[in-house]
């Protein structure tokens, strides 16, 4: 990618990983599905079922070859969040609540203004965390030892 390209990628995304969309351009407009995968250094989603295309892949060691039915990416700017109230694409706002949760809001001409939950499966992690200390790890007791006390200046290195 060169740096004219790289220069328009979306700084602050509104469309999540499982929300629900409306594809406002192209082949299949006016049909709504799940996100499926958000590819940041395109600026693309990957809606479930939608945008269809034919792939020819090669076969090898593992995998028989063939045309596959896939979904291609569309643009971000192609698809739209639904109002979860009315069911009608609307835009994405941010606001903060009384007790200074940030919650995403819907916005624009026919959007309720309700809030738009986040989708379940962000909770999910995909690759569960380790629970067994690795070679790399630092030793509990090596981290919690004190090395530094503020008031006596013990701990300072000399300069």
């Amino acid at each position: 990618m060169g740096w004219k390209a790289a220069e328009k990628l979306i700084r602050h995304w509104k469309i999540l990983r499982g929300d629900n969309v409306m594809i406002i351009r192209g082949k299949d407009k006016g049909e709504t599905g799940a996100i499926k995968r958000v590819i940041r250094s395109q600026n693309r989603v990957i809606v479930e079922g939608k945008n269809l295309v034919k792939k020819h892949i090669k076969g090898g060691e593992g995998h028989e070859g063939g045309i596959f039915t896939v979904e291609a990416p569309i643009h971000a700017s192609n698809v739209q969040v639904l109002d979860p109230v009315t069911g009608k694409p609307c835009k994405v706002g941010t606001k903060y609540l009384e007790d200074g949760t940030k919650v995403r809001v819907a916005r624009g001409i026919g959007a309720s203004g309700s809030i738009i939950p986040r989708p379940e499966i962000l909770k999910i992690r995909t690759t569960p965390r380790p629970t067994v200390a690795g070679p790399k790890d630092t030793p509990v007791d090596l981290v919690m030892k004190k090395t530094y006390d503020a008031k006596s200046g013990k701990g300072m290195p000399d300069l």
